[in-house]
């Protein structure tokens, strides 16, 4: 398996030490890149050219919340996982609604990490039974508002297979061969929902599209 780049932000030393001996038996992932903050982070990124970033929410002068944002908008090619001790639902929907393409709790085992960090770098994001449950109130809560006519989502066949496969968690080359199409063709349907959502990563297309009840 191919190597992939890892960079880590918290303002805890002990936790980043922690979190990359956890990792260290695992000869596919290598850390280029530790910060203490969001600011150093960013500054740092262009150099080590991590895949995967592994952040904290809390810290000085550039939080991960904006750190996040900031990396969805400039490196919108570097995949972040969201490691916080924060459980409030609001914080799981806003960050990845806005860039995030997983949600980790700081409690998570190195394997739960292991398999965030591949699953974002393969398929575009992680979702864990934590980040499922809120997908699923989250749903619910929008099935007791009375329908409107005005606001109906419409999707064409293909394009609603594509997305069923994306959360579903097959890759653009397994959706391919699936659907008897190329993987350019893929990429192609899914920037155009992206787009026309209004979702800024492949994590984001998912929660809109079980939001919007879009996939069975």
């Amino acid at each position: 398996m191919q190597v992939i780049k890892v960079a880590i932000a918290d303002d805890h030393k002990i936790f980043r030490k922690g979190v990359i001996l956890s990792l260290r038996p695992y000869s596919n992932i290598k850390f280029v890149l530790e910060a203490e903050n969001g600011e150093d982070l960013i500054n740092g990124l262009a150099e080590a050219e991590p895949d995967v970033v592994l952040m904290d929410l809390r810290m000085p002068q550039k939080d991960g919340i904006e750190a996040t944002k900031a990396i969805s908008k400039q490196y919108p090619h570097i995949y972040v996982v969201v490691l916080s001790m924060y459980e409030d639902e609001r914080f799981v929907y806003h960050l990845m609604e806005n860039g995030a393409n997983g949600y980790l709790l700081k409690n998570a085992e190195p394997q739960e990490i292991r398999k965030a960090i591949i699953d974002v770098y393969e398929k575009g994001y992680y979702l864990n039974n934590f980040v499922n449950r809120i997908l699923l109130k989250r749903t619910h809560a929008k099935q007791k508002i009375a329908p409107s006519l005005n606001n109906e989502i419409t999707i064409t066949e293909k394009e609603r297979d594509v997305l069923q496969f994306i959360c579903m968690e097959f890759t653009a080359q397994e959706i391919a061969q699936k659907m008897e199409i190329s993987p350019r063709t893929v990429e192609a349907i899914k920037d155009r929902l992206m787009e026309r959502f209004g979702s800024k990563n492949t994590a984001g297309l998912v929660f809109f599209a079980v939001k919007n009840n879009l996939v069975d």
